[in-house]
């Protein structure tokens, strides 16, 4: 009787194979992932939130202001300050202006880019990410829309929390409608880096605008208002690949944020009147967590969701302060540091260390070449493409002739006039297409304004003169305003010699 109430109790019954264990249900596999959490950052004040705020008005102000600076370059030539004229082939960044084949100064920027964020890192650790990175800042600014919107941690959490009612749904449109303007403005701004800015914008007030045009800003805008908006801290945990590189850069040397264990621990709630000779001087209150952006506990140690905005310290520093205690329970400091804190040894930053050194060293290379190249760059690029089919034409008197692409850059906002003489292969003589009828040996040819000047050349020389299937020739080009001079070899193509 016992055994036939289990077996009811549970279920079972005869097996299929007529035993008489009892079947028992199956269990369902333990999930591997979290249901995400929204972070919700409680609003805090302090040196660090006070450095980001300035940090972000600097850099959201270069950025929206940057393309409507005006720069004077001459008649004919752009003058929005910052512009990169996809159409044009042109950059301009205030007085320097940039050809596509000077893309090596690119090159020169990313790479003091990326040695300037290992340089940094190794000293300040995160603070790229904590206070200049792009989505940082625009995480900072949407929050700050939605806590006016819809108050401040706690109200947003029991709001999210409660039913859809009138008031909820006003202040989610009102916050996603501020988002959308801010994300449409960014994208436009991003447009106008590419166009003429009082043009392009004045185009779309009327309507006149181009589908590509709009549809990348809405793009850009799109993702900063999905990112921005909604991805937020996880765009920095699971998307971003710097924190996985910044391991690579610290050492025990580097500024971190950092929790003194030796001295908050063991942890727990206190009065305020409460005496703090027999605890650490951590109260528990969760504030730490409360105010991050990534929604970190800095207790645990380092993490790789730590940005280092610093956001942590501003906020233990209140209750320290509160309680009378000494601030800097979290802290930007180095490992070394904290050691020989929790030791009782005196401490020092070490900021010129070997890594340090090396990351200095590349940046001023690579900006001193950089430099050098854009003092001692030419105005002038010259480029000759011999004829290859056919390679030389014999002529009715027996001279024979080659055929040349003449190119010639002016990288001057003025009309330019450029002397090329013809030298190497004895009694060469030649004419220019549309410049003179009669052979010379010496021509003047005209190049407007920032344009490529191109010209079909022929160089003529006499039988006797050719001794080699493929003879050295060298054009000289000098421009007759700056004195500037090139020169260019190439082959002259002939007959093998009887």
């Amino acid at each position: 009787m016992a055994v036939a109430e289990k077996v009811a109790k549970t279920g079972g019954g005869a097996s299929p194979a007529g035993g008489g264990a009892s079947k028992q249900p199956d269990k369902q596999p333990e999930s591997l992932y979290e249901d995400y959490k929204k972070v919700q950052p409680k609003k805090i004040s302090g040196f660090f939130r006070t450095l980001k705020n300035w940090s972000a008005i600097i850099l959201l102000g270069v950025y929206f202001i940057g393309p409507w600076l005006r720069w004077d370059r001459g008649p004919g030539a752009p003058d929005q300050a910052i512009l990169l004229d996809m159409s044009g082939r042109r950059g301009y960044i205030l007085g320097v202006e940039f050809w596509p084949q000077e893309i090596y100064y690119l090159t020169g920027l990313l790479i003091l880019g990326a040695v300037g964020l290992f340089f940094v890192t190794a000293l300040l650790g995160r603070v790229w990410c904590g206070f200049t990175c792009i989505q940082t800042v625009f995480t900072d600014v949407f929050v700050m829309v939605e806590r006016v919107f819809e108050g401040d941690r706690n109200q947003r959490i029991k709001r999210d929390r409660g039913p859809w009612t009138a008031d909820k749904l006003s202040r989610k449109t009102a916050t996603n409608l501020v988002w959308l303007v801010i994300s449409f403005a960014v994208g436009w701004t991003w447009v106008i880096y590419f166009n003429d800015a009082p043009s392009t914008t004045l185009a779309l007030l009327q309507g006149d605008y181009t589908w590509g045009v709009l549809g990348f800003a809405l793009l850009v805008g799109g993702f900063t208002y999905v990112l921005a908006g909604f991805a937020r801290e996880q765009v920095c945990i699971y998307m971003c690949p710097w924190p996985r590189f910044q391991a690579a850069m610290f050492d025990e040397d580097s500024l971190v944020v950092t929790y003194e264990k030796w001295r908050g621990e063991p942890r727990g709630y206190a009065k305020k009147a409460e005496s703090f000779e027999t605890r650490g001087h951590c109260v528990d209150c969760q504030l730490c967590v409360q105010v991050c952006p990534t929604g970190i506990d800095i207790r645990n140690g380092s993490q790789l969701a730590c940005i280092g905005c610093g956001l942590c310290i501003d906020a233990c520093n209140t209750v320290m302060d509160r309680f009378g205690l000494p601030r800097e329970l979290i802290t930007y400091d180095s490992n070394n540091n904290q050691v020989a804190r929790s030791k009782g040894e005196p401490t020092g930053y070490r900021l010129v260390r070997g890594r340090t050194i090396a990351y200095a060293a590349i940046m001023l290379l690579v900006a001193a070449v950089m430099a050098f190249g854009l003092v001692t760059r030419a105005r002038v690029d010259v480029s000759v493409l011999h004829e290859r089919s056919p390679l030389f034409v014999t002529l009715s008197d027996g001279a024979i002739r080659n055929g040349y692409t003449f190119k010639i850059l002016n990288m001057l906002p003025q009309e330019q006039t450029y002397r090329v003489d013809v030298e190497g292969v004895e009694g060469a003589t030649m004419t220019v297409v549309g410049y003179q009828d009669e052979p010379v040996t010496q021509t003047d040819l005209i190049v407007k304004a920032d344009s490529v000047g191109t010209f079909r050349v022929y160089v003529t020389a006499p039988r006797v003169a050719i001794d080699d299937p493929a003879m050295d020739l060298e054009f000289k080009i000098e421009n007759l305003t700056t004195g500037e001079t090139a020169q260019r070899d190439t082959l002259f193509a002939g007959p093998a010699p009887r």
